[in-house]
């Protein structure tokens, strides 16, 4: 993508306390306006409301120039000058701003004028704030400066992978591709390609998770919390659940899930006539037909799936052309692009960028629809005053995106017809089953992790082991150990995003209850789905769940009958 589309989009929403021909590339930039915040004089509700909404604007100007500096960042790992003020901001600006920021929670709270601000408007908004100052903590600030750069070391080294395959060099995703291949032999020589790639940067991995490990166990420390994990709780205003709820669902997913997994893995061993299934017999179409190509390029791509969101709504499809035309988009797999796929929102302007690494693949459509349902989030709530409101609670942004991939699913007949249409579909329901274990792995290994402090690189390993063997079942793993034990570094969240798993989880139940409703209600279901996504953050999570059309469960009781839903769904395929 050519980076200046960034400097270049409209702006609907007017300044009111930034100058308008403020352009901030440093702290001196804000340092005038943040003292305006501090020295404000908050003597009636009016006055506070008016101040909220001043630091809001503030503070979304700011956000956005982070997203910018890491949208840069991921684009091109290899340009030193997007590297270089990557570091910069994180080093001298962020850590100048959160003491500011703290100054500013202490203010609000010791305001008289609090009590008289309306609870139903501004309750969530005061919670958060109150947890965050009992997080705050003045030696954390260059602690969470160097995991910000161990996060972006994390990047670099999975950017820089690359795999010797058939006389050529490729990106880890474009390998992916190779797990289509109907060809057994093929198959397994590029997973074993792949994977012992990834063995040689296993030793650098597992030195930069131990230094994030050291500062992590300290930040909480230092927050007066006994460990990560329970500062993680309280960082990502988990409210709702609590750890023993994370346990309640992995029970759940042993129990009714892990059931369904064995029968769709079944049937894919019965139908490829195999003995066992291997690691590299999971993802090829078990009949032996060759991989789906839904797309030759991006813009087939780009046009597809426009064409599907406006089937689905048409302002929603609206607003992806919106993104496509502004050059909010990048969406090709490239050498020195950092892997995976994300929806930043541009704070300010409050639009919505996503990047991804397409190669051509049936999943590459899944991610266009899921990041495509995070951007929708974030029109639906543009119109929230503040910027605290115009995101909602991490579960429920999943909602938003994996409701998006099942909408999607009844107009894959834009880029599939006949037999490959009802393969694409069967696919994507067996994945969803068979995703449910690996949300119970990701997650319980970060609850051990996070609460036996000190553990050594061989535990770890030890601990991924025995989980994979709890909540897995119907894959032949022998002879494979040494790759299996190293699984976890595959898992970006686990390096930049700790705890942020069990999310995907809740909103698969979330998405799955958004999906029944539409098959049971048609238009009323996605007007109850798009005003839940418009309440952003003013409202709970069981709130925001309740507007969508479904109900906040984590247990067998919530879980079984959409197991039974996704099987039933199966069976008329």
């Amino acid at each position: 993508m050519a980076t200046d589309t960034l400097e270049q989009l409209p702006k609907q929403y007017p300044r009111t306390f930034v100058p308008a021909d403020l352009i901030v590339r440093g702290f001196e930039d804000v340092r005038a306006l943040y003292d305006q915040l501090l020295d404000a004089e908050l003597d009636s509700a009016e006055a506070l409301e008016a101040w909220m909404l001043q630091r809001s604007e503030l503070e979304a100007v700011i956000q956005e120039v982070t997203s910018r500096i890491y949208i840069r960042s991921t684009v091109d790992t290899t340009n030193l000058d997007y590297k270089q003020a990557f570091l910069d901001w994180v080093e001298e600006v962020e850590p100048k701003i959160k003491p500011i920021s703290h100054k500013l929670n202490l203010k609000f709270r010791d305001c008289p004028a609090r009590a008289q601000l309306d609870k139903s408007v501004y309750g969530i908004y005061e919670r958060s704030v109150l947890t965050s100052l009992e997080l705050f903590s003045e030696k954390n600030v260059p602690l969470e400066t160097a995991l910000s750069k161990l996060t972006n070391k994390y990047e670099e080294i999975q950017g820089g992978i690359a795999i010797e395959f058939e006389g050529e060099q490729r990106t880890p995703q474009q390998m992916s591709k190779f797990q289509l291949e109907p060809d057994r032999a093929v198959r397994e020589a590029a997973w074993r390609a792949t994977s012992e790639r990834r063995l040689e940067e296993a030793s650098k991995l597992d030195e930069l998770f131990d230094k994030q490990l050291r500062l992590r166990e300290q930040v909480a420390a230092n927050a007066g919390l006994e460990n990560f994990r329970d500062f993680q709780f309280k960082s990502f205003l988990r409210f709702d659940y609590t750890p023993a709820d994370c346990d309640k669902f992995a029970a759940a997913v042993e129990s009714v899930a892990l059931p369904a997994v064995e029968r769709v893995l079944a049937r894919r061993r019965s139908e490829m006539r195999l003995d066992s299934l291997r690691p590299w017999d999971t993802s090829v179409d078990p009949q032996g037909r060759s991989a789906l190509k839904p797309f030759e390029d991006v813009e087939e791509l780009k046009a597809g799936c426009s064409r599907i969101f406006h089937k689905v709504d048409g302002e929603l499809g609206a607003q992806f052309d919106n993104m496509r035309d502004l050059g909010l988009l990048d969406l090709d797999n490239r050498r020195g692009k950092a892997p995976g796929g994300y929806q930043s929102t541009l704070d300010e302007v409050r639009l919505p960028f996503i990047f991804m690494n397409a190669v051509g693949i049936d999943g590459d459509l899944r991610t266009l629809l899921h990041e495509g349902g995070h951007a929708f989030h974030a029109y639906a709530s543009a119109s929230q005053p503040l910027i605290q409101y115009r995101s909602a609670p991490m579960e429920f942004c999943e909602v938003a995106s994996m409701s998006m991939e099942l909408l999607g699913l009844p107009h894959m007949d834009e880029f599939y017809s006949g037999e490959e249409l009802a393969r694409a579909r069967r696919e994507f329901l067996e994945g969803v089953i068979e995703y449910f274990p690996w949300y119970a792995i990701i997650d319980q290994f970060q609850h051990w992790v996070y609460t036996n402090a000190g553990c050594t690189v061989q535990q770890r390993e030890d601990k991924w082991l025995e989980l994979n063997e709890r909540y897995s079942a119907g894959v032949d793993w022998s002879g494979l150990e040494k790759y299996r034990r190293n699984g976890w570094q595959r898992i970006g969240h686990i390096f930049f995003a700790p705890f942020y798993f069990i999310e995907y989880a809740i909103a698969q139940i979330g998405a799955l209850q958004v999906w029944l409703n539409s098959k049971k209600n048609g238009p009323t279901a996605l007007e109850q789905y798009r005003h839940a996504l418009s309440l952003g953050g003013s409202a709970t999570l069981p709130e925001l769940f309740k507007a969508a059309g479904g109900k906040f469960g984590m247990g067998a009781d919530t879980i079984k009958p959409l197991m039974d839903a996704l099987e039933n769904e199966l069976a008329s395929l």
